[in-house]
């Protein structure tokens, strides 16, 4: 049959809205912060070929990586082994395509009477605490073993019924397991509001046409994600970059990639980057894969909701045993380098189209994690990924304080909730002066937060780019990088990058966030543009007259000073 365009623009409407409200159920229900605050998650829904046909964003590296989760957890389950009724657990990084906490559950939808599933339903989400060697954040694992309970795929949930077993050997693997228990149960509740929610849309417009507008949506997504690449320069470009350590040594990691774009679509290859590493950094291949993902889809349909029709045209590269296609027993669990990965990816590509894309967003993402016991003794692990400063473009400044590009949707943790939750005290919170990098258009802010412990406790500082500096364009300066200051102010003081300290009340910690890289010579940028930035405190007077070359002098431009200092630039 050929579905007219409306009644396939109804249905796609009804599986987004299915989508959201799994969404909005998992949000209202979850038990820890890092979902219901954060949106530390990504739901998917798939035909019963499975391609993405509609999605409800958070992270937006998850939903990527849903994809290539789903399509190795039915390969190993078996189609032909799934019942009306049941739900699959699945965190294998190596199949999960993420470290072990990112516990994904699908599902196969089924219509009255048939005996196979018409759709399937797929939601990741980060549990708090699976019984790894450390609590909180592994951040110096060498093999999977050490990063917690490890399940392929099992059936958490069999022909609607839970096996309290796998309910069991979950709780009792986790330090906090009234958290992850509760965790669970409101993914099953999100995935059984999907299940209905599909069902009756399958009822409504019939096998026929669910089908057939399924089918209309990945083709749509594929016309137009290949109409957009057809005007992007064709072309060859490699960049490369340094991730801070793997974790057990202080060595710089390499990276690489080369990126062409030619008639049948884009193409990444990561093959010149570094072997594995003994440290827990290595990436599963399907979160490589959904970092090529991500910027494909800026790139081309940056304002549609995500179908698989999208990603068509896209080939990604890392052979098995590479730092980018991690292989049993690679330990995964800081995948940071997955932040790295995307930022190098536009820096390959910026090559070819400088006036498209922007300078470096902050180079990576500064986390942190305080672990301790409450009142009542019981553990908690808060965490909190803080804003960075987006890159200059060719038309304007970067965005100040933003969460980081691969964030999506993603929210760091109010202060009022790590006050609340840890013995976390936030002193001060504002903007980092000068760490913009200088240009015509001047890179975003990164931000500066002085934490206090009000109890004893560990502190977690987890980022993976604070050697080197964040990109520029076009002439402009590179931007600051992030950073953690521990013990600050004592004679313990030190500035570390991923790291795990033994804290006590009164100790201080100081979190740096990274700018956004400038663009263009920032001799160009408008004096009047340099003089706001002072005031407004962005950018300091010795800055303005040193990058920019603009005297400020009682709150004002002094003109005759700036013309002479920009004739000798």
């Amino acid at each position: 049959m050929s579905l007219d365009a409306a009644t396939t623009e109804v249905i796609r409407s009804y599986l987004l809205s299915a989508a959201e409200e799994m969404r909005r159920t998992l949000i209202r229900t979850a038990f820890n912060p890092v979902i219901y605050e954060v949106l530390d998650f990504g739901i998917s829904v798939y035909n019963a070929d499975l391609e993405l046909i509609a999605d409800a964003p958070s992270l937006a590296l998850f939903l990527g990586a849903n994809d290539y989760a789903i399509k190795k957890g039915v390969e190993y389950i078996g189609k032909e082994n799934l019942q009306r009724g049941d739900i699959v657990l699945m965190n294998y990084p190596y199949w999960n395509s993420a470290h072990a906490m990112d516990v994904t559950l699908f599902a196969p939808v089924f219509a009255p009477g048939a005996d196979q599933p018409f759709a399937f339903t797929c939601i990741r989400a980060h549990w708090m605490d699976l019984g790894a060697k450390d609590p909180g954040y592994v951040l110096d694992s060498t093999d999977m073993h050490q990063e917690g309970l490890i399940m392929p795929c099992l059936k958490v949930y069999k022909a609607g019924k839970p096996d309290r077993e796998i309910f069991e050997l979950i709780r009792f693997n986790s330090r906090m397991p009234d958290l992850v228990i509760g965790d669970l149960e409101a993914q099953v509740a999100a995935t059984r509001i999907g299940e209905r929610r599909l069902t009756e849309i399958h009822e409504k417009f019939g096998a026929e046409k669910f089908g057939e507008a399924t089918q209309q949506i990945l083709k749509h997504g594929e016309a137009i994600s290949r109409a957009a690449l057809a005007k992007l320069p064709r072309g060859t470009w490699s960049a490369e970059d340094l991730v801070d350590d793997d974790g057990i040594t202080d060595t710089p990691v390499p990276i690489k990639v080369t990126v062409t774009i030619d008639d049948d679509g884009m193409h990444c290859d990561f093959t010149a980057s570094s072997g594995a590493t003994r440290g827990p950094i290595n990436m599963p291949f399907g979160l490589t894969e959904t970092v090529c993902k991500l910027v494909l889809k800026s790139l081309t349909t940056p304002n549609v909701s995500s179908n698989a029709g999208h990603f068509r045209a896209l080939e990604v590269v890392a052979p098995p045993g590479n730092l980018f296609h991690a292989v049993y027993p690679a330990s995964t669990y800081t995948l940071w380098t997955a932040h790295l990965a995307l930022e190098l990816v536009y820096k390959a590509l910026a090559q070819g189209m400088p006036e498209t894309l922007a300078a470096s967003s902050g180079g990576d993402v500064m986390g942190f994690m305080m672990v301790g016991r409450n009142e009542a003794g019981q553990l908690y692990a808060v965490s909190n990924n803080d804003a960075i400063g987006w890159g200059a473009t060719a038309k304007h400044d970067g965005a100040n304080a933003t969460n980081h590009i691969s964030g999506s949707l993603v929210r760091n943790t109010p202060v009022e909730v790590m006050e609340m939750k840890t013995g976390m005290f936030v002193e001060s919170f504002e903007l980092r002066t000068d760490s913009g990098g200088a240009g015509r258009y001047r890179g975003g802010l990164g931000e500066t937060r002085r934490i206090r412990f009000m109890t004893d406790g560990e502190f977690l500082s987890v980022t993976k780019k604070t050697k080197t500096r964040p990109w520029a364009l076009a002439g402009g300066c590179e931007a600051e990088p992030n950073g953690m200051l521990i013990y600050a102010g004592t004679d313990k003081e030190r500035r570390v990058s991923t790291y795990r300290a033994a804290i006590q009340a009164g100790d201080i910690a100081v979190a740096v966030t990274g700018g956004g890289g400038g663009y263009g010579n920032p001799v160009e940028r408008d004096p009047a543009a340099v003089l706001e930035d002072v005031l407004e405190g962005y950018v300091s007077p010795q800055a303005a007259e040193s990058l920019y070359r603009v005297v400020i002098r009682d709150g004002a431009v002094d003109i005759d000073a700036t013309t002479h200092l920009r004739s000798q630039a």
